[in-house]
């Protein structure tokens, strides 16, 4: 067995992405909300957290994506042989992932599953749906708090489709606080306040290099509605 990876000490930050970890083969940042993970077409959509963080770290590639909107945990590798090892890990669903969420109404039950098909359903936004020849998709939750009129809970995706944690929630009637597309409006018409309530809490698998477990979390900051 190779030596485990060596991690950064205290937290340190990059651009304002804070370093939750960092060795010789992988870096993962928590990401803000309203950043890009990679950047987009033309120079307003230039500033991500890819192409800031490779002004240091060169031949940083990103592993996954988070939507511009969901702050939390991101991943990137350092190295080819490292993007493709972490990367079969999440092609063939061998990373477990974590994300807090805070929805509209409250949930009365301690934990469930929804297990619905989804696929694209628009364009401009893109936009996804449940769809009965979409691609299987499963989610399974438990509910931390209870607040008036909104439900913590914990989210632990079995499967990484795009918008599958927004499109899940909202399909069962509770769409995530803030989303400003599957979000709907309250009951007085107003749209959902503030930004979206979707936070990747954490990651588990192995390390690129020495094959041992490794777990990550970015606890971050996203209290109370």
């Amino acid at each position: 067995m190779r030596p485990g990876p060596t991690p950064v000490g205290p937290p340190a930050s990059w651009w304002g992405l804070e370093l939750v970890h960092a060795d010789a083969w992988l870096l993962a940042v928590h990401k803000p909300s309203g950043l890009l993970s990679q950047p987009g077409l033309g120079p307003a959509l230039a500033d991500s957290a890819l192409t800031r963080l490779q002004q240091r770290w060169p031949t940083a590639r990103l592993v996954h994506r988070l939507d511009r909107d969901t702050s939390g945990l991101l991943l990137l590798a350092l190295d080819a042989a490292s993007h493709r090892h972490l990367s079969l890990q999440f092609q063939r669903g061998l990373v477990r992932k974590a994300y807090g969420a805070e929805v509209h109404g409250r949930l009365t039950a301690l934990r469930g599953r929804i297990a619905a098909p989804l696929a694209r359903v628009g364009t401009r936004p893109p936009r996804y749906g449940v769809v009965p020849a979409g691609k299987p998709s499963l989610t399974l939750w438990r509910r931390l708090a209870l607040g008036p009129g909104w439900t913590r809970l914990l989210l632990l995706p079995r499967t990484g489709r795009s918008h599958q944690l927004r499109v899940h929630l909202a399909a069962i009637g509770h769409p995530i606080l803030g989303d400003p597309i599957y979000g709907g409006a309250d009951p007085s018409g107003a749209p959902a306040p503030g930004r979206l309530r979707l936070h990747a809490l954490g990651l588990r698998l192995n390390h690129p290099h020495s094959g041992a477990p490794l777990r990550l979390r970015c606890a971050g900051h996203w209290g109370d509605p």
